[in-house]
């Protein structure tokens, strides 16, 4: 009998998940698993003595990223050698939304054990499993209410895009990578693992999980009316790599320095101010797939 440890965030997603929990455990009983919960706190000061003394053969998580940000930190921290699920239910699920994991089948998947490894990408001492960006993304997700996100869910985040669009502000970036190196006058960069950022479904067309690199994506200081287009577009799930507004490069290693004060955002989480050295790690965690 597979034995698996259940992370679960109980006020992601709306805080509906609490109606969930009993369904996930049924469908992973009835294939066979045990089924250990783990309700997440602030501080979760003891998980990893939970899960050390539960030696569970997998860890599945389930929240929005920034539960499977925490989750995936843990497990390279402590060098776990664990599988990890993933069960989006949070206001924001990109990389859940990427490998297609939110399906009954996936249930399946994960009772047989079918698993993959995945790159993933490295910020100083943290890892992230599907985007660092600075820039009016950043601070958008930053600065939108914890209620707000519950009552309203991604619809949060596109309103009060919208209100704060008039105030963006463009800075100054510097790139370096292996292969070049560039200044650009920016709204926002992106360094993603995976194509599905902030809930556009197409946002990095390139991206590969097992690619061994990371996709670059700056949007570039534009008027309001191409800003409007290039928003439209991801929207609509449309390649923006070729517009004019944009840059988009893949490379191992970004080097990113700012003319002005940046704080960078990892995962949905705060990371730290710019400058930054991103990396990637290649196929170094094993996913339920």
């Amino acid at each position: 009998m597979k034995k698996l440890v259940l992370v679960y965030n109980p006020v992601s997603g709306k805080a509906v998940f609490k109606k969930r929990l009993d369904e996930i455990i049924y469908k992973l009983q009835s294939r066979g698993c045990m089924v250990i919960p783990y309700r997440t706190t602030p501080e979760n000061a003891d998980l990893v003595d939970f899960i050390r003394l539960a030696a569970p053969d997998g860890i599945i998580a389930a929240g929005g990223d920034g539960t499977v940000h925490e989750i995936v930190n843990l497990i390279m921290r402590e060098k776990l050698n664990i599988p990890m699920g993933i069960i989006g239910t949070g206001t924001s699920n990109d990389f859940a939304t990427f490998l297609h994991l939110d399906t009954d089948e996936y249930f399946d998947r994960i009772a047989s054990g079918q698993t993959m490894k995945i790159d993933l990408g490295k910020v100083g001492d943290t890892y992230f499993i599907n985007v660092a960006s600075a820039g009016m993304v950043t601070s958008i997700a930053h600065e939108v209410d914890t209620r707000l996100k519950n009552a309203f869910g991604k619809m949060a985040y596109y309103v009060h895009g919208l209100k704060t669009l008039p105030q963006f502000r463009a800075f100054d970036l510097t790139v370096r990578t292996e292969k070049e190196e560039f200044n650009e006058k920016a709204f926002l960069f992106l360094v993603v693992n995976s194509s599905v950022v902030a809930s556009f479904k197409n946002a990095a067309v390139q991206a590969s999980v097992q690619d061994g690199v990371l996709d670059l994506i700056i949007m570039k200081q534009c008027n309001v009316a191409d800003l409007m287009i290039v928003t439209t577009e991801l929207l609509a799930g449309k390649d923006i790599s070729q517009r004019k507004e944009v840059i988009y490069r893949q490379a191992s290693t970004f080097e990113v320095e700012c003319s002005e004060e940046l704080t960078s955002d990892i995962d949905g989480e705060v990371g730290p101010k710019l400058p930054l050295k991103i990396e990637t790690v290649p196929q170094v965690l094993d996913i339920f797939y």
